[in-house]
């Protein structure tokens, strides 16, 4: 074959070839990046947003953890209080913008939280159960709740990093009569460059062809769940 044949024969063929990888590489990254279930048809109008809570708390030893709401194991490490509730807002606007839900805001939850467990002064009750006794006493369908397991700082810069942003959350909306898990999504990120895996070219286009901070990556894993969402007030 001449030289003039195979530069035509690359010009005819590298599309197919790009597009097969692209395809490949979102099934990747929703394979082993996301997770999605829902356990039933949904018709949800009212949810408290409770929002994210680190699922180990600063000064805590880094350690495998079990979701305490969902199971799943996850590779953890102490998260600030500031990065759940900075997530836990943007959380509150996605759902206010996207999904039609009635909202019970997170200050209102947490509120309601302090006083069910000051109510509870030297008795046991256990996270599940105070989730549905203020969905409950809100009068909501749901309670949208989540842990963030791991939120590491890339160290570097956009182009050239010694470790990469590395990123675990999850999110659960609860049925407050019975604690039964209505639907569930989780995201378990660590940026990885194209020569390590070609197939994470996803997340390479995602994030412009640059080294992802945490925040870009968590918000990148944030929007991708909120796709997954069941929308409010009609039947799935």
């Amino acid at each position: 074959m001449s030289k003039k044949m195979m530069q035509q024969a690359f010009l005819f063929l590298w599309p197919l070839f790009l597009s097969t990888i692209l395809a490949g590489a979102a099934c990747q990254f929703r394979r082993t990046s996301l997770s999605s279930v829902q356990t039933s048809s949904l018709s949800l109008t009212k949810v408290v947003v409770f929002g994210f809570r680190p699922a180990l708390k600063e000064g805590e030893e880094p350690r495998i953890t079990r979701g305490p709401i969902a199971g799943g194991i996850f590779e953890s490490a102490p998260v600030s209080s500031d990065t759940a509730m900075e997530m836990t807002r943007i959380l509150l606007d996605m759902c206010a913008s996207q999904k039609g839900y009635k909202l019970v805001s997170p200050d209102a939850a947490q509120a309601a939280y302090s006083n069910i467990v000051q109510s509870y002064e030297g008795v046991s009750i256990n996270f599940m159960e105070i989730l549905g006794q203020i969905g409950r006493d809100f009068g909501a369908d749901a309670v949208l709740v989540g842990h963030i397991y791991r939120w590491r700082e890339r160290q570097g810069t956009d182009f050239a990093v010694t470790y990469p942003a590395s990123v675990a959350f999850d999110l659960n909306l609860i049925r407050p009569a019975n604690g039964a898990i209505l639907w569930t999504a989780k995201f378990d990120k660590t940026q990885r460059s194209l020569s390590e895996n070609i197939l994470d070219i996803g997340t390479f286009l995602k994030g412009k062809g640059r080294w992802m901070t945490a925040d870009q990556l968590g918000m990148l894993g944030l929007r991708e769940i909120m796709k997954h969402m069941p929308p409010g007030g009609t039947e799935q």
